[in-house]
């Protein structure tokens, strides 16, 4: 399998942003019923902006305030999805949209709810044998017990349907187990217990679909106590990122292959972005999770990484919008009913 060159620094993406008039109206999805709410809307805001900069036609729609429909009945020819978390990242969004026929940004029904189940999008990646830490999922408390023994201290618990590091606790002893668990089980109906990976936090933004997916410069985070938790994520300078990542030529080609592996691996499409741990003990990438609806506001990693492949805030969303379409083949479905 051939994988696509990877863009080296201040080298833009080689695509033709489109026409911003042949856009149509152009709903901006942001806030929505999940708990990333405040910071969807923090996206979506930018997103609006940067869209009406450019001269399209863009509104701002949260459907937690109006029925899906009002995107029909209001005339919208597309809709750029900024929605975090449940309701919008999961797919269900997505299938409202297919029901509407309205062309969305982004991964399609079946990526994105794989995509947002952290369980089920490691399973793909052992499966194709994608290097990612290994977990136990945890049904009940008196499953605990087998935790440690099999995955060490310290180690990571979370909420597998969750994002931006609401509800992860890293254990660092046993006594601390049953609180993480507990704290995790309010958020999810099953939790992930995974194998701590000590070493440096990377990032790699995608943009394209299946052939012509491109892998963007690698980021790195380095967060304060190596925390990057929902606070060190979006709401402090604290946090450093460093862009294009310090990695050795080939170390660097390694994370893009496997990240465009990963993303491909689930079926992701449009934009997202790849989540790894660079291990201390063994210098290889381990992935942690994809991202169907990454984050667009000031402290976002995707815009970081466009930035330092030549591609403006305002391009990368003209470009995410372009790319808007509906991933279920109405021809093969009408035929199908016949």
């Amino acid at each position: 399998m051939t994988v696509p060159d990877t863009l080296a620094s201040g080298a833009a993406p080689a695509f033709e942003l489109p026409d911003p008039g042949a856009l149509g109206k152009v709903a901006v999805l942001m806030g929505g019923h999940s708990s990333e709410r405040e910071i969807s809307t923090m996206s979506g805001t930018g997103v609006l902006q940067a869209l009406k900069k450019r001269g399209v036609d863009a509104h701002a729609f949260d459907p937690a305030a109006q029925p899906l429909q009002a995107l029909q009945d209001q005339g919208f020819d597309r809709a750029f999805i900024a929605l975090h978390g449940r309701y919008g990242e999961d797919g269900t969004i997505q299938g409202a949209l297919e029901l509407l026929g309205i062309p969305y940004t982004g991964s399609g029904v079946m990526a994105s709810a794989i995509a947002m189940d952290k369980v089920r999008t490691k399973q793909i990646w052992i499966a194709q044998g994608l290097p990612t830490p290994r977990y136990l999922t945890i049904t009940a408390p008196g499953q605990l017990d087998a935790v440690v023994p099999y995955l060490g201290l310290p180690l990571i618990v979370k909420p597998p349907h969750e994002g931006s590091t609401i509800g992860i606790t890293k254990v660092t002893a046993q006594d601390q187990l049953l609180d993480a668990y507990t704290a995790a089980a309010r958020l999810d109906r099953d939790v992930m217990a995974e194998e701590f990976v000590d070493g440096r936090e990377l990032t790699v933004a995608l943009l394209g679909s299946r052939e012509t997916t491109v892998a963007l410069p690698v980021v790195e985070i380095r967060a304060p106590q190596g925390n990057y938790d929902y606070q060190n994520k979006y709401f402090t300078d604290e946090t450093e990122y460093i862009c294009p990542a310090p990695l050795n030529e080939a170390l660097s080609h390694e994370v893009n292959r496997i990240a465009i592996a990963a993303y491909r691996a689930v079926a992701c499409e449009g934009w997202g972005r790849v989540d790894f741990m660079l291990s201390a003990r063994d210098g290889k990438p381990y992935l942690l999770e994809v991202n169907t609806s990454p984050g667009m506001t000031g402290h976002s990693l995707v815009p970081m990484a466009a930035r330092a492949a030549g591609l403006s805030y305002e391009d990368l969303v003209l470009a995410i919008t372009g790319s808007a379409a509906l991933k279920v083949h109405r021809a093969q479905a009408q035929g199908a009913g016949q």
